[in-house]
């Protein structure tokens, strides 16, 4: 009989035991389809900021934008502005950039979540038609997202080759 009852104890032990992990499972599934929905939202507007900008929408550009979001250029080199801080600063950063140029597109090389699904990676081209029939300046791109819980870019940090870009622009001895 005391085996029986063990035996019973056992079992019920193990069903409540299965009946936890299955929580769990769940749980760690609803958390998992959570953060693939982000990071898909997140990729989706890192995507809608390039367009945006082949677009000249400088309106589209601060609605990504967190209100105190920053656009950040580590090599800017003094040529370019090194970014802008708060939808005022992103605007004046873009506004005089749009009319410069006849047509900017921006294909995407890979573009992936990060680990963090708040943080978004792209590697992507710039071709850009200069004016007046002046050619193209093309250029690589390597870009970090930064998203807040409302899918806002509150960071955005773009690499580029200043050299290369120094180049385009007829400003290699402004390099400093």
């Amino acid at each position: 009989m005391k085996t029986i009852v063990y035996a019973l104890t056992l079992l019920i032990g193990l069903s409540s035991c299965q009946l936890e992990n299955r929580k769990e499972l769940e749980k760690l599934k609803e958390e998992i389809k959570m953060k693939k929905e982000i990071a898909h939202r997140n990729k989706a507007n890192s995507i809608a900021f390039l367009k945006a900008l082949e677009n000249k929408n400088v309106g589209a550009v601060l609605d990504l934008f967190a209100k105190n979001g920053e656009h950040i250029n580590p090599y800017a080199s003094g040529l370019f502005p090194d970014g802008a801080k708060g939808h005022s600063e992103i605007r004046t950063y873009w506004e005089p950039v749009f009319p410069n140029f006849e047509r900017m597109e921006f294909p995407i090389d890979e573009i992936y979540a990060m680990e963090d699904v708040s943080k978004v990676y792209i590697k992507f081209k710039g071709k850009i038609e200069l004016k007046n029939n002046a050619g193209w300046y093309e250029n690589d791109y390597y870009a970090i997202f930064k998203f807040n819980e409302e899918g806002k870019i509150t960071e955005y940090v773009e690499i580029f080759n200043p050299i290369v870009a120094a180049r385009g622009f007829g400003l290699i001895d402004k390099i400093k």
